[in-house]
Formats: structure tokens, C-alpha cells, sequence
């Protein structure tokens, strides 16, 4: 009886893993956003359980929510869809440093009056 080679096989999955390896950061860095640094220490850095909802603002102005474009009235009515009345979500907004803060507040005030949000965050960049 011959014997079954395994090396060929051990190198595809290990190629298939690097491969992966380095394209999976690169799927969730597709949004540019330049965040604005903050100092804050490790231990106000809390975890949370639900569902991430995150919303970007770009350079352009262009907003964005988990990735998919959509207007200031688009949100309104997909984070209605997503965020159910007896659920207290938590939507963490990511705006770059060069948008004017109006924009941003704009944006906050909307995602408020959307319902069902329990605390809007802002985020930053941690300052070294």
C-alpha cells in the first residue's frame, strides 16, 4: 500500500491562511477617515456586547453606515429599521478631523431622534 503525501495539502491551507490573514484587515479599513486623537486612559475604555452600529463621515462628507453609503434622511430611516424601540443600542460615530463640527452635531442630533439609541459615541484616535 503507497503512502498519501500530506505536504502539498499542508501547503495550500497554510498559503490559504496567509492569504487571509492579510486581506481581512484590509475589508474593514475600506472608509478613510482621519479621526481626531484623544487622551484617555485604559481603564475608561469600556467593551460592549450588541451589535456594532458604527457611522463614518469622510473627507467629503460622504456618510456611511457599516459600510454602505447612504444620505442624512437614509439613516434616519435604516437605523429605525436596525434599532428596535425596546433595545438601547450604542452608535459609535467616526468622523474625520477635517469635517466641520456642525456636520457632525447634524449628524448626532439625527441619529438621537431616530429612536431606540441609547448613547451616541464619538470616536478617536488615542494619542501616544
Amino acid at each position: 500500500m503507497q503512502e498519501l503525501s500530506m505536504t502539498p495539502l499542508v501547503d495550500v491551507a497554510l498559503t490559504l491562511l496567509i492569504i487571509f490573514m492579510v486581506a481581512t484587515p484590509m475589508m474593514n479599513n475600506v472608509i478613510k477617515v482621519e479621526l481626531p486623537s484623544s487622551r484617555m486612559d485604559d481603564g475608561a475604555v469600556q467593551s460592549h456586547s450588541q451589535q456594532d452600529l458604527t457611522v463614518y463621515i469622510d473627507k467629503q462628507r460622504k456618510i456611511y453606515l457599516n459600510g454602505q453609503p447612504y444620505s442624512l434622511d437614509g439613516i434616519l430611516k435604516e437605523l429605525k429599521v436596525l434599532v428596535k424601540k425596546d433595545k438601547e443600542e450604542i452608535v459609535f460615530v467616526k468622523a474625520d478631523q477635517s469635517v466641520p463640527y456642525g456636520a457632525v452635531i447634524d449628524l448626532v442630533d439625527t441619529i438621537k431622534v431616530s429612536g431606540g439609541v441609547k448613547y451616541v459615541a464619538l470616536a478617536t484616535k488615542r494619542a501616544f
